[in-house]
């Protein structure tokens, strides 16, 4: 089943996606000097495309708790970076050993192993220093950017997003447990997402309460939106993917499509999902837009 999204949400979507994508244009270094070609791997790898979920989830949760000013923009560009140093190495030899990613060839297949390392280990470097310039642009409130770095870093490390890529790649090829699979999936994919809407909140100045809330709704999203990349690894198609599929098959890998079967796979979908939606109505502050973003991951088809 596909639902079809509201043209004014659509219209607003690509809207925000644009505004993202010059913020993250902004944020790149120069290509220049010596080291140039790094440069070069870095907005190949960037600039790919997709879908900017985790900018987007960060962005809408600022204003939610009513932030204002350019202090959320370095942030919005560190964790796509984050992101998408995640993904080049992830698409490794050494990894899931994938040729194409968005539609096109992979940063290691273009640069060569060594530059597509190097490429996310540049990413990773620079997202901090990236985000470490929101200092030169609020001086009321820096304790809200040291804590906002905080939380980047923690859901970032081997607490978070590397901890589950570590299980990930150790459990690969044989058959895992389901409370093995969920930590997985929390950390790998849930980490990110928890981060973007945390930050937003704590930028904006939410209350402790409001920000525990928003990451238990990212949590539920994130799942959710692992879950639903299992669904389409082996629903969906090369061409409309934009990367190869069964790949998770390929790679031996346990997925929530092999524990419980894709049935059951799509109901847990729709069930974190309005779990997650209910949750952020409690919060009793009006964001549709946000409201059919997280909905809408349940239905996409890439």
């Amino acid at each position: 089943m596909r639902m079809e999204m509201p043209m004014n949400f659509e219209k607003e979507y690509e809207s925000k996606k644009a505004y993202i994508e010059e913020v993250l244009r902004r944020f790149l270094p120069k290509q220049e000097g010596q080291q140039k070609i790094i440069m070069e791997a870095m907005e190949y790898s960037l600039m790919a495309g997709g879908k900017r979920l985790r900018p987007m989830l960060m962005l809408e949760s600022f204003h939610l708790f009513g932030g204002g000013g350019q202090v959320i923009e370095p942030f919005l560009a560190a964790i796509e970076m984050i992101h998408t140093y995640s993904l080049v190495h992830d698409d490794l030899p050494a990894m899931d050993n994938d040729d194409y990613r968005r539609g096109r060839k992979t940063t290691h297949v273009v640069y060569g192993e060594d530059m597509g390392i190097l490429a996310g280990d540049a990413l990773l470097n620079y997202a901090f220093e990236t985000a470490c310039l929101a200092f030169d642009m609020e001086e009321e409130n820096c304790s809200r950017i040291g804590r906002a770095l905080k939380i980047l870093a923690g859901k970032a490390g081997i607490y978070g997003m590397i901890g589950g890529q570590v299980v990930d790649v150790k459990e690969s090829g044989h058959v895992i447990s389901g409370e093995t699979l969920d930590f997985i999936y929390r950390l790998k994919t849930g980490a990110l997402i928890e981060a973007s809407v945390m930050i937003g909140a704590v930028l904006a100045g939410a209350s402790e309460e409001e920000i525990r809330t928003m990451e238990e709704i990212a949590g539920k999203i994130g799942m959710a939106f692992q879950i639903q990349d299992d669904i389409l690894d082996v629903t969906s198609t090369t061409e409309t993917l934009g990367k190869p599929v069964h790949s998770d098959e390929k790679n031996e890998k346990t997925t929530y499509v092999t524990w419980i079967g894709l049935d059951e796979a799509r109901m847990e979908t729709r069930r974190m999902t309005e779990e997650a939606v209910e949750k952020l109505r409690s919060l009793k502050k009006q964001d549709g837009f946000l409201t059919e973003l997280l909905t809408g991951l349940v239905y996409r088809e890439k």
